[in-house]
């Protein structure tokens, strides 16, 4: 009887006789076990049949392993689902901010904004980027905004500098006057007065500025979503 499971690898000596090499039987299954046994039970001499025992351990050895096999197939398939049950369940922090826990060269916690979730070898990460700080938005006397940049170099429309700064404590936070008016400088860098045109005030909401790298970090690394 021919097992398809079984193996063999032959040669062929010097006088042109095939002679086998190498058998292996790692494929198989409990059933060709079965059927090996039946054919050495049909096989084996009568005056000396083979020891019920020794047969009984074999058939459970092999069920054993059968046993094993199945279980990894399985552990790999639950692995596999629950990879995919914490991909979904990070999709849902998309667009939203995170902390990890750790700490700013100024003492805060960093938080970045996600904006894309993946799995990595049935890890998940979530890719985000880091929120600098915020931006005070600020506008002129008829309401529009006013653009400036991290020094507080006013803009005009086209992006290039006017030669007039708005004062900054801190980055992106505004330095107000007593009347709560942005401070701005003149190109000579003294304090403007009494031009209408320079009269800026906070709109009362703030612009987050990211860092413009991504940075990858492990999901159950995040310690806050909001």
């Amino acid at each position: 009887m021919a097992i398809d499971s079984v193996q063999t690898q032959s040669k062929v000596d010097q006088y042109g006789n095939a002679y086998t090499t190498n058998i292996s039987n790692d494929k198989l299954t409990n059933q060709d076990f079965l059927k090996l046994l039946l054919v050495e039970m049909k096989m084996q001499d009568p005056t000396k049949p083979m020891d019920s025992n020794r047969m009984l351990d074999s058939q459970m050895q092999m069920s054993s392993i059968e046993t094993n096999i199945q279980l990894a197939k399985s552990m790999e398939s639950l692995k596999t689902s629950y990879a995919q049950s914490a991909l979904s369940t990070a999709a849902n922090v998309i667009g939203k901010n995170i902390e990890d826990g750790n700490i700013s060269d100024q003492g805060y916690h960093k938080t970045y904004t996600v904006m894309s979730v993946e799995n990595k070898e049935g890890e998940v990460f979530v890719r985000a980027q880091e929120i600098l700080f915020l931006e005070d938005n600020v506008k002129d006397s008829e309401g529009k905004r006013v653009n400036y940049d991290l020094t507080g170099n006013i803009l005009d429309k086209d992006g290039k500098k006017t030669g007039y700064m708005i004062t900054l404590t801190n980055p992106g936070q505004v330095a107000l006057d007593s009347n709560n008016k942005a401070i701005v400088l003149n190109k000579e860098g003294e304090i403007v007065k009494d031009d209408d045109k320079l009269v800026f005030e906070l709109t009362g909401d703030r612009t987050k500025v990211y860092s413009d790298q991504i940075t990858t970090i492990p999901f159950n690394a995040v310690t806050k979503i909001f």
